[in-house]
């Protein structure tokens, strides 16, 4: 998938290798401008953020068999991670995310873009309790882009999440404490949007999905 090639109108500038970005202006990798609320560097951060590149992986999804990759390379990629009886985070950011699902949908570009929701609970997230949260979150099943992916094992989950996705979590009891992570991801592999919240604003998450779609004419 090629991006389009108007990031030339950015004229002459020099490569900073070891993160990709041109200049306070952009990256090489992305298309959409830097992330003003960003809570720092992208190099600083836990958790890969503008213009780095989302780490790939793949897990089953329990839902329908299937084995997916994190980075799609003809969609926009929404990731984050959740546990499906999460009292407080995860519904929130769940419901949020399928806000934007449904909104994707009523402007017909949900072809454009796939979530994925990484449970770092595999022991409790079963086939049977992911589809009750979906259900509950109100996220569409017939829409066809979202997916849940369930590690194999706790050990492999904290691999995932917490190594790879920069996502920390500790089990206190049946709960567990964790930060809510949200990512954008284009089609080559590199985010261009990582909020750090429970609720981000689903039309600030549409606009920055379409953004990118449009830069890549997906």
């Amino acid at each position: 998938m090629q991006r389009r090639s108007f990031l030339s109108l950015l004229g002459a500038t020099t490569v900073v290798a070891s993160t990709g970005c041109l200049d306070d202006d952009g990256a090489e990798n992305v298309v959409l401008p830097p992330q003003e609320d960003q809570l720092g560097e992208s190099d600083a951060l836990a958790y890969p953020a503008y213009g780095q590149a989302f780490p790939e992986f793949t897990l089953p999804d329990p839902l329908n068999g299937e084995t997916v990759e994190s980075v799609d390379n003809d969609r926009v990629t929404i990731a984050t991670a959740i546990y499906a009886t999460c009292p407080a985070e995860c519904l929130v950011l769940g419901n949020q995310l399928a806000g934007v699902q449904s909104e994707l949908d009523d402007r017909g570009r949900s072809d454009e873009v796939r979530f994925i929701a990484v449970t770092f609970d595999p022991e409790r997230d079963t086939e049977p309790v992911l589809r009750d949260y979906a259900d509950m979150m109100g996220i569409d099943p017939d829409v066809g882009n979202w997916r849940f992916l369930r590690p194999e094992d706790e050990e492999e989950a904290e691999e995932i999440v917490t190594d790879r996705l920069g996502i920390g979590f500790e089990r206190e009891g049946d709960e567990f404490i964790h930060p809510a992570v949200t990512f954008v991801v284009n089609p080559d592999g590199y985010v261009e949007r990582a909020y750090q919240d429970d609720r981000p604003e689903i039309e600030r998450v549409v606009g920055d999905i379409v953004g990118v779609a449009d830069g890549y004419e997906v």
